[in-house]
């Protein structure tokens, strides 16, 4: 099934959740919406469900325009945040519920309701867990279970809204796993909303990144984190330090150091951001003109890696840095020490594209 978003707006009183917002999703694909609180991610998926009505635009399934259609008519499985199973109701009772409350003409038989569960029981490893209820399931296996109820109704598309929000670090990490290799089974097309950057990476075919309303970037992971669209898209998706420059015909001259800006060709002495990530600023404890003078502040193992904390001398901001575990042994760096850091890679916006100052 495939889905279009097409120049969708929604308002709630003065506050605009979606600004003309247009999205196409291809059948069988699995797609993270991705932003901050706020950012109108929500909205959009529960636009894309039917419960919310969108205030201009339209909703197409395979062609077909649904804006005006009921949730119950679209045929879509919706996955809570916070599971919504029926307290009352055994497992096996839980996934069936969607089932029994179809109109008598379309109710499949008991045996074939029983057929049915037993299946989705074992499409998600649980089916021992069929006589129990929901207090008696950790919070992964509610989710899971949560996941075949959706299921049960044969839905062309799933909708999953902060799936695991609710669930600890560990558990979270199992479940995106586990969902990824379920869609990889069934290529069912699926949506789902996160603020989490590594979930959308790990689980996503796609990222759809949301901005107040308004998409910044669609691409493959690697291709959001790569090639950032916007500077919002950059310091949303991981750590960032901004150093300031200018550039002359693809050229970019920051602290000291010429670096390749060639999406800049046309500019000629322009003021630029320079946005780098942690790994890639050069750590040296050598003294140069080229570089930077930082204070470090703090440093932290990681396995491999040592992060670094470090005050500016120039301008008394706190830049981070990885650099490899047996480069931080050589160099012997102490707290407090006066290290030189230097930009090894960048992207490069223009003064008029300055970084916003929401906060990710």
């Amino acid at each position: 099934m495939s889905i279009q978003v097409i120049d969708v707006s929604k308002r709630f009183g003065t506050f605009e959740a979606l600004h003309h917002v247009s999205l196409d999703i291809e059948p069988g694909e699995l797609v993270a919406l991705l932003g901050p609180s706020g950012s109108g991610k929500t909205t959009l998926l529960r636009v894309i469900a039917g419960l919310e009505v969108p205030d201009s635009g339209s909703i197409l399934f395979n062609a077909q325009d649904t804006t005006a259609k009921r949730v119950q008519d679209r045929n879509v499985g919706f996955v809570f945040q916070h599971y919504a199973l029926f307290r009352h109701m055994t497992i096996f009772e839980n996934v069936a519920f969607g089932l029994r409350v179809r109109p008598r003409a379309l109710r499949p038989s008991n045996e074939a309701i029983r057929e049915k569960v037993v299946k989705l029981l074992k499409l998600v490893q649980l089916e021992w867990l069929a006589d129990r209820y929901p207090h008696q399931l950790s919070g992964g296996q509610r989710q899971r279970i949560a996941l075949a109820r959706a299921r049960a109704i044969e839905p062309k598309v799933l909708l999953l809204d902060e799936p695991f929000g609710a669930l600890d670090a560990k558990v979270r990490r199992e479940l995106r796993r586990w969902l990824r290799r379920l869609h990889d089974e069934i290529h069912l097309t699926s949506v789902f909303v996160t603020h989490d950057q590594e979930e959308a990476f790990e689980v996503a075919d796609r990222i759809v990144v949301v901005n107040r309303g308004r998409i910044e970037q669609v691409g493959a992971p690697g291709e959001v984190y790569d090639h950032p669209a916007t500077p919002f898209v950059y310091q949303f998706l991981g750590n960032v330090n901004l150093f300031e420059g200018r550039i002359s015909r693809g050229i970019a001259h920051v602290s000291g150091r010429r670096l390749a800006a060639p999406e800049h060709d046309g500019a000629v002495d322009a003021l630029a951001t320079a946005y780098v990530r942690p790994h890639d600023i050069d750590v040296s404890v050598q003294k140069s003109d080229s570089a930077v003078a930082a204070t470090v502040d703090h440093a932290v193992a990681l396995g491999s890696v040592v992060r670094l904390e470090l005050t500016r001398h120039d301008t008394g901001d706190v830049v981070e840095a990885e650099i490899p575990r047996d480069r931080y042994d050589g160099l012997k760096i102490v707290h407090g020490q006066v290290v030189y850091l230097a930009p090894r890679r960048a992207r490069f916006f223009l003064e008029t594209a300055a970084p916003t100052s929401e906060a990710a």
